[in-house]
């Protein structure tokens, strides 16, 4: 006879049972471990300052003409490591204060579909995926033409003071308010004027946003079987995933992590023989098509319970991201290539690049903008993310940590980027027009564009790293033979290793992030013959990257709508009325879906016309964040501490006022609006024009108006709220929050909590395995499988 032995409460020490905090009835809801330095702990974080003070004197103090960048990884990770544990520890002890013995708007709520208690492990790869988009691969490609240096310091010292900050801040005073949008606690805390104002700036550019972020899904999945087979596989894979871990084997995390890592990599290796098929022609899609099905998925994304689709199938893209760029980061510390770009070009002091038009302040910061600083992101941490976290002391691990990987996916696509030789970079980001007037006397009307840009490079007025004009080079192998290639011949070899018909003017970043990608990961695994296949791998990786932040932004977007009809028809805050949420999310994926296909159908204008646009509005929804943040910080009564959110408040409005100021009144036609569109308007009155020339000039005549009225209309609005951000900080401090006196926040009562979850990302401590093993025995174990107390 076997008798089944009943589960047991751990026994603990004194010590260890004053860092454990229970509710009413004695069950745990959280640790609070104190920390505790011993020799090794002193050691390894005093090794961790040494190597990446020593990174960060290689790559900006001794560089030299032959920079490594392996120091590119060992700078960052050593930077990231030293923040977290430290400055992200100093602002959730000052000015966050979680405490886990209040219940999240998850566990209060807990509906099953918007508000759902989600295992931190999943929450993170969630988090990531949806702030991820094309801005961590894109940005620091084309601001690579301004050298390795400055995109360098702004990636990982910007992400650190301010992007991080801002995504961590953001998401944990949401969570203290039910999880409500940006613009709703703008309007809660600032009052009805600006928080209307908050309300309708943020939308209208994050309509801009999210259409220019798919813009770029649909062009690296147009005409591409394998890229759209392998990201369609990830729907019914997360679909498995989300029934497994609800209803098969709840809060089975690595089981499913398990079965999803080995179906994803089926789909990917799959997808190269199924576009070689017979079948690849089904998959072969146009980019209006893709537009279609991107908005049917963007709206079934938004409207079904996050546990079925869309938090497993972001967890599952993470997967391949963070995968792919770890063993991008493997592949730089194997083949260790050299830095092809200087520290700082010419382009960082004059407007003549080819790649972008303007000087390193303030478009450096523009157009990297995920990586350090992104405003899109503060919409994600009050838009799906608050509303399925399950306990307050995770917020640093997702808000704070995601971000941080986000700024390594950043410096991994900047050194692959550099470590391309100058003249392929240059010559895959001059458009024809740039490549013509750059090439000047040499340029041909009869001659490949591979002869032209390299007659570009030769004119082109730039140095390289020992102060040459760069020369156009690729080294390969022909007939069996080792062989550095020159000039055109170099161009048409990089585009038969890649199995492209070419590869010049390719602008837009995706293609040389690949391009750099594969000529690393060829010398790791595979050879040159493995050059084609890394450089499709990489361009679907970006397709996968990009297509995680739009379903999960549209989300966010639908939400935002929802609290501001909210305030007119209560009925649509209410997250469980389902009509409300269809309805909302109709108009959201028709707004940012006509702007897009107005964008593959108008090469002359659409969406392409509001991308100069994309930068500035991503930073500008950066600072009403910030400056709603800091309004927040005062009204607790932190004045003190309103330092950690106002001096990424400060830069990021130097950088936006000031490019906005240049993109407006600006009188070089290389970045004035108003400039060109006076000039071509010019043009047009003179006559001359016909065809598609006439067209062009109309076009640019139309767009330049649409993006500059657009500036005027943002920097005014953000202006108008940051105003009367000002006069609530003043109302806050007359009423005593200068004395620390808690002064009329929003935040939501505070309901105990009878869940415990541990904190940590990967490994809890031995304390925390042995609260987790007690409350399996005395808690409410329905919570992780999504059901209610």
């Amino acid at each position: 006879m076997t008798t089944t032995q009943e589960p047991r409460v751990p026994e603990y020490t004194p010590e260890e049972q004053a860092e454990i905090l229970r509710d009413d009835a004695g069950v745990p809801v959280g640790v609070v471990e104190k920390p505790r330095w011993t020799p090794m702990k002193v050691a390894l974080w005093v090794g961790i300052s040494l190597l990446g003070a020593f990174g960060w004197m290689m790559l900006a103090v001794v560089r030299g003409e032959e920079v490594n960048t392996i120091w590119f990884v060992v700078t960052a990770v050593s930077t990231y490591a030293i923040a977290y544990r430290f400055y992200a520890l100093y602002i959730q002890r000052r000015i966050m204060r979680p405490d886990d013995r209040r219940a999240t708007p998850a566990e209060r709520i807990n509906n099953g579909r918007d508000f759902d208690p989600t295992d931190r492990r999943v929450l993170y790869g969630h988090h990531f995926a949806a702030i991820a988009g094309a801005g961590p691969l894109v940005g620091p490609v084309l601001a690579a033409q301004m050298g390795y240096l400055p995109g360098t310091l702004w990636i990982i010292l910007g992400v650190v003071v301010a992007g991080a900050v801002q995504d961590m801040l953001v998401l944990f005073y949401s969570m203290r308010r039910g999880g409500r949008s940006l613009g709703q606690m703008a309007r809660d805390e600032i009052g009805r004027f600006g928080g209307t104002v908050a309300i309708i700036v943020v939308f209208v550019m994050l309509m801009i946003v999210l259409a220019v972020l798919a813009l770029v899904c649909v062009n690296a999945l147009a005409e591409s079987p394998w890229g759209v087979f392998s990201v369609g596989c990830t729907i019914p894979i997360a679909l498995l995933m989300g029934l497994y871990l609800r209803y098969l084997r709840p809060g089975r995390v690595t089981e499913v992590s398990i079965i999803g890592f080995v179906a994803l990599l089926a789909a990917i290796i799959g997808g190269r023989y199924v576009a070689e098929s017979s079948w690849g022609d089904f998959f072969h899609l146009t980019p209006t098509t893709l537009v279609v099905c991107m908005v049917i998925y963007g709206f079934f994304a938004a409207v079904l319970p996050v546990w079925l689709l869309l938090t497993p199938r972001d967890y599952l893209s993470t997967f391949m991201k963070v995968g792919t760029i770890l063993l991008l980061a493997v592949g730089i510390i194997v083949v260790r290539p050299i830095a092809q770009m200087p520290d700082v070009t010419e382009f960082a002091f004059n407007s003549e690049g080819p790649v972008f038009a303007g000087a390193l302040f303030p478009f450096l910061f523009i157009t990297i903008a995920c990586g350090a600083l992104s405003g899109m992101h503060a919409m994600v941490s009050s838009g799906t993310t608050p509303k399925m976290v399950q306990k307050e002391s995770q917020v640093r691990m997702i808000g704070y940590g995601g971000m941080l990987m986000e700024s390594f996916v950043a410096i991994m696509a900047l050194a692959a980027a550099v470590s391309l030789n100058q003249g392929i970079y240059f010559s895959m980001n001059m458009s024809p027009a740039s490549i013509e007037q750059t090439a000047g006397e040499q340029y041909s009307a009869d001659g490949t564009p591979e002869e032209n840009a390299a007659a570009a490079i030769a004119n082109l007025g730039v140095s390289d790293p020992a102060g040459n004009q760069p020369e156009v080079t690729w080294d390969s192998v022909v007939d069996g033979e080792e062989v550095t290639l020159t000039g055109a011949a170099a161009l048409e070899q990089v585009a038969k290793d890649v199995g492209e018909p070419s590869i010049v003017s390719r602008t837009g970043g995706a293609p040389t992030l690949a391009v750099g990608m594969a000529n690393i990961m060829h010398n790791v695994v595979g050879g040159k013959a493995m050059m084609s296949f890394w450089y499709h791998f990489a361009i679907m990786f970006e397709a996968l990257f990009i297509l995680s932040a739009v379903d999960a932004v549209t989300r966010v977007a639908r939400f935002q709508l929802g609290d501001a009809i909210g305030n007119l028809l209560p009925k649509f805050r209410d997250p469980g009325w389902r009509l409300g949420s269809w309805l909302t999310t109709g108009v959201v994926v028709a707004s940012w879906g006509s702007l897009l296909l107005m964008g593959v159908t108008d090469p002359n204008g659409g969406i392409r016309t509001l991308f100069p646009l994309f930068g500035i509005a991503n930073q500008l929804i950066a600072a009403s964040a910030l400056t709603i943040v800091t309004v927040m910080v005062v009204k607790k009564g932190f004045v003190k501490w309103a330092w950690i959110p106002l001096v990424p408040l400060a830069f990021d409005t130097a950088t936006t006022f000031t490019a906005s100021y240049q993109k407006i009144f600006s009188s070089d036609l290389a970045i004035g609006y108003w400039a060109l569109h006076n000039a071509t308007k010019d043009k047009i009155a003179a006559g001359g024009l016909e065809g598609d020339a006439l067209a062009n000039a109309e076009a640019t005549v139309r767009n330049t108006a649409i993006q500059g009225t657009l500036s005027i209309l943002f920097v005014v609005l953000v202006g108008l709220l940051m105003a009367t951000a000002v006069v609530a900080v003043v109302k806050a401090l007359k009423a005593g929050a200068g004395r620390g006196d808690e002064v009329g926040t929003s935040e939501d009562p505070d309901e105990p909590s009878h869940f415990y979850a541990p904190s940590g990302l990967l490994v809890p401590s031995p304390l925390e395995r042995k609260v987790e093993a007690e409350y399996a025995v005395v808690g409410d174990p329905k919570l992780l499988a999504g059901g209610s107390h």
